[in-house]
């Protein structure tokens, strides 16, 4: 029986640490292997569009707020909120649109696959050898 107990507890501990990372993800005909916060701020407030070979940036984001969102937008120091008012001030000003939301981690991640140029974030769990990944979001502070 303890050994069971064991076992779960462990399981557990695993699953906790490996949904609590959070990777940032790109096509991989990005130029980049990894990536910098400010950078990535850049690409996310759209005040960068293009990749450093000239490449449109695709940027991609999840419809729903949960967990995987909301600790990917506090790195960024953003809340997701804040970053709907960037991206509808950048649209009024005719600067450019926000970034297409997906309705699942699943589908971000097909995309991002599919799409030449596209950046998105995920947990790591969901991560397959068919996208880069440029950035680790652990749950420290980075």
């Amino acid at each position: 029986m303890n050994l069971r107990i064991a076992a779960i507890v462990c399981l557990l501990t695993w699953a906790t640490n490996s949904s609590g990372q959070i990777v940032v993800i790109a096509h991989k005909s990005v130029p980049m292997d990894t990536i910098k916060k400010s950078a990535l701020l850049d690409f996310y407030t759209r005040d960068i569009k293009k990749w450093s070979d000239g490449q449109p940036v695709v940027v991609l984001d999840l419809k729903l707020q949960n967990g995987v969102k909301t600790k990917f937008y506090n790195y960024l120091g953003k809340s997701s909120s804040r970053m709907k008012s960037i991206w509808l001030k950048k649209l009024l000003s005719g600067e450019g649109d926000p970034p297409e939301a997906m309705n699942s981690e699943e589908e971000l991640l097909r995309k991002v696959a599919a799409t030449a140029g596209a950046i998105g974030f995920v947990s790591k769990a969901k991560v397959r050898e068919n996208v880069k990944i440029l950035l680790q979001i652990n749950d420290e502070k980075q």
